[in-house]
């Protein structure tokens, strides 16, 4: 059965009841997005005393989606009011236990024949709301190759053999740490913060300030891997003293002139993460600051740290991290020095591009996904065209309707509600108030491709 046929037989939309990720550096309970959304999907109360980080919508197994019950829309999304139609649950198995993943399996047919293709039955995305309270671990995600060759060595901590190109788009204000800085960024970094050269040997740094052309760009990361390396590999009472002297200096600066963001960041990552050797890295990367409605997108092998801010995210479907500062998870300081790029620069912002009145799609350079954004006013609607590829939906707030396709039923959708819709489903949507959701899908340049 191909994916009209499925859409024309069965009621293609599938309500999903979705996982949550308790990290230690997420939003502690009301206060956090994705608290109340995971509240909401569940039916479940919000621990205020939990931090809540992570809101999982796929077929990870570190964090499954399954495919709720459809007794009724109150019982799905846990608001109680009964309103509306349900979403039929699966015809053959108890959906309530009955996971995204193998529901996917059983009707291949909803990720459409491209999608098939070339992941077979596999959702190629996971689609997540993240709530930062503090720093995330500096950090990078391994290209297809190593991703393979991790998940080989250590299974236990590389959980998978998948690469994992990622997106986040702000719904806040969001900070983040991304790439290396730009080359005269660089040579400032070795000029003026002492700490750091007391970590690296002066060749490297002597080296670096002679470059005076720019165009020898393999040399410049040839040193500036080395540098990367020596700082990170720091012991611990070397890095201490390092960071407890910048600390200070920082402090006593403040009080004749005005410290740079970076430098007040850095001490913000200090007061998180005391005599970590990623405080000090911090002035390698580029301080990127989001506003509501721009993305950052990241390739693999590039190092990264998300600072504060609630974002949307979308990556492909892996939980692949290389990790070596600010984090008390597991470093492996010599496999993320080895596998980065080391390209300078700021990385490039996406800022989106209309596709109708109501909806700004950011299209990364990467096959497995792309994302949506769509503000509704009340009494406004909008469509969603049929693609080739499956998509998932969520409600982050307010109130409206779904419609398949000609289908003659609506769905009532709010705040919390995620909906699996297949490939080749037209998505109609009309508000009863303001309706603010996300849509993540397969990227729309891959299913064009012929």
């Amino acid at each position: 059965m191909n994916s009209s046929e499925f859409v024309k037989n069965h009621r293609p939309l599938r309500r999903l009841r979705c996982s949550v990720q308790h990290y230690d550096w997420g939003r502690m309970g009301q206060d956090s997005l994705v608290g109340k959304v995971c509240a909401l999907n569940s039916g479940s109360e919000i621990q205020l005393d939990k931090p809540y980080a992570e809101f999982w919508m796929g077929i990870h197994p570190s964090g499954p989606s399954f495919v709720a019950d459809g007794a009724g829309i109150g019982i799905a999304n846990g608001n109680g009011n009964g309103n509306g139609a349900a979403i039929d649950s699966h015809p053959h198995s108890d959906a309530a236990e009955l996971s995204l993943k193998d529901w996917i399996v059983q009707n291949p047919s909803v990720l459409g024949d491209k999608v098939l293709d070339k992941w077979g039955s596999d959702l190629p995305f996971l689609f997540k709301i993240l709530s930062v309270a503090k720093a995330l671990s500096i950090q990078a995600h391994p290209d297809k190759k190593l991703a393979k060759k991790l998940h080989k060595l250590h299974p236990n901590i590389y959980k998978d053999d998948s690469h994992k190109p990622e997106m986040a788009l702000a719904v806040t204000e969001f900070e983040a740490l991304c790439g290396f800085v730009s080359f005269e960024e660089l040579k400032d970094v070795v000029r003026y913060i002492p700490e750091v050269v007391e970590l690296i040997d002066s060749l490297d740094t002597s080296q670096l300030l002679h470059i005076n052309d720019q165009v020898e760009v393999e040399k410049v990361k040839s040193i500036l891997r080395s540098i990367f390396t020596q700082l990170m590999s720091a012991s611990k009472e070397m890095t201490t003293e390092a960071v407890s002297k910048l600390k200070i200096r920082l402090q006593m600066q403040s009080q004749v002139r005005r410290l740079t963001d970076k430098e007040n960041l850095v001490l913000k990552l200090e007061k998180q993460y005391p005599g970590d050797i990623g405080v000090i890295s911090a002035f390698f990367l580029n301080h990127v600051k989001l506003n509501p409605g721009e993305a950052l997108y990241l390739g693999a092998n590039e190092p990264h740290a998300y600072i504060s801010g609630e974002c949307i995210e979308v990556m492909a479907t892996s939980d692949n991290v290389v990790r070596a500062g600010l984090t008390p998870k597991h470093r492996d300081v010599q496999t993320l020095c080895s596998m980065l790029t080391y390209k300078l620069g700021f990385p490039e912002i996406l800022k989106g591009f209309p596709v109708s009145p109501y909806i700004t799609r950011y299209l990364p350079p990467f096959d497995e996904f792309e994302m949506d954004r769509c503000f509704l006013p009340k009494g406004a609607s909008t469509v969603f065209p049929a693609v080739e590829g499956p998509s998932i939906f969520v409600v982050i707030g307010g109130e409206g309707a779904m419609q398949a396709g000609s289908t003659s039923t609506r769905d009532v959708v709010m705040e919390g509600d995620v909906i699996f819709a297949p490939a080749g489903t037209q998505i109609n949507v009309k508000t009863v108030s303001e309706l603010h959701l996300y849509r993540a899908g397969v990227n729309s340049r891959f299913l064009q491709t012929l």
